[in-house]
């Protein structure tokens, strides 16, 4: 058992779940130094893990086991070095397997210091793994600032999520889309920051990730400036009919993640699901210091999600760093 003091009788419940039996495979944080914006998904007996290069290129690591992504090497699946318009800041990677294809979306510009450029670009895998190799496909949205592009499928259609200014308030926006790299129709934003946990140190909600379960879409995201130790997870619910329509969303009022456990600034999250398909999961970034902010200094981290009793996720308070708790059930 762990030194760690979980507070509350549902972060008990999941402490206790979590603990290893002898022989069992096991995971610790964090997973990564220098990963911010880490996404992670499990496909054909590999977990497959990218994060921010910061340069003009995607890179990817693969491992049979979550903790064995630890001493993985890095593998450059897109070099964008030749591209004037994307050629820099590479950020976010995201990698989804839509229709049978897996396809890669990331964020980049024209500048290594200059961040106004920055637009979401999107790739396709010529092959059957998320490694690629990846043809370019397109850019969603050419004519304005965007960043932390996701996918939502939902009752056979397509639509993007991001992250984009509107006014003062960097906000979530969802459209509609005829095929990964192509919107159509209108785009609507469905989150801005509205509560003081949403503005510290910046009007913020960015880096939406979509969770769904027992038929409810829930969508989390980042609030609060990445510069602060306040950056931290909010919670939207599609309670409506209609993805498009900003009314069919529905806001926590209080934050879903935040720092504790001696993480600070948790955000920027991701999902996946164990080997045998029995656990969802939560990769995140943090730092370790209130001091540290939006660099290189945030680390991969992950722990396993719970449920509350009104069907809702519970994603517990920031496992500290060493702290080893049992692996992916079917590892």
């Amino acid at each position: 058992m762990s030194q760690y003091t979980y507070n509350g009788l549902n972060a008990q419940k999941w402490r206790l779940a979590a603990v290893p039996a002898s022989g069992e495979p096991t995971v610790s944080n964090p997973l990564r130094d220098n990963g911010a914006d880490p996404w992670i998904e499990y496909w054909d007996g590999y977990y497959y893990m990218s994060t921010t290069t910061w340069d003009s290129t995607v890179t990817m690591r693969r491992a049979t086991t979550l903790n064995g992504l630890k001493s993985a090497s890095d593998t450059v699946v897109w070099n964008d070095s030749g591209n004037a318009s994307r050629c820099c800041s590479h950020w976010a990677p995201e990698f989804h397997r839509i229709g049978g294809t897996w396809y890669l979306m990331y964020t980049s510009g024209n500048s290594q210091t200059n961040f106004d450029g920055q637009k979401l670009h999107v790739l396709r895998s010529t092959s059957s793994t998320p490694m690629g190799p990846y043809e370019f496909m397109g850019t969603p949205l050419p004519n304005q600032w965007n960043i932390d592009g996701s996918y939502l499928e939902l009752n056979g259609s397509l639509y993007l999520m991001w992250s984009e200014w509107v006014g003062a308030d960097q906000s979530i926006r969802i459209a509609a889309m005829s095929n990964p790299w192509t919107v159509t129709g209108s785009h609507v934003t469905i989150s801005q920051p509205t509560y003081s946990w949403e503005i510290q140190g910046g009007r913020t909600n960015e880096a939406p990730a979509v969770l769904q379960h027992n038929g409810r879409t829930f969508v989390t995201f980042s609030a609060s400036s990445c510069n602060t130790p306040d950056y931290k997870l909010g919670l939207l619910e599609l309670t409506g009919s209609n993805p498009l329509s900003a009314s069919s969303w529905t806001k926590t009022a209080t934050p879903v993640l935040q720092q504790g456990g001696g993480v600070f600034g948790p955000g920027h999250n991701g999902f996946f699901t164990s080997p045998d398909g029995t656990e969802e999961w939560l990769v995140y970034h943090g730092n370790t210091t209130s001091a540290q902010g939006c660099g290189s200094t945030r680390q991969t981290r992950v722990q396993p999600i719970t449920w509350n009793a009104n069907g809702t996720p519970n994603f517990g308070t920031p496992l500290p760093s060493g702290v080893v708790i049992a692996a992916p059930s079917g590892e």
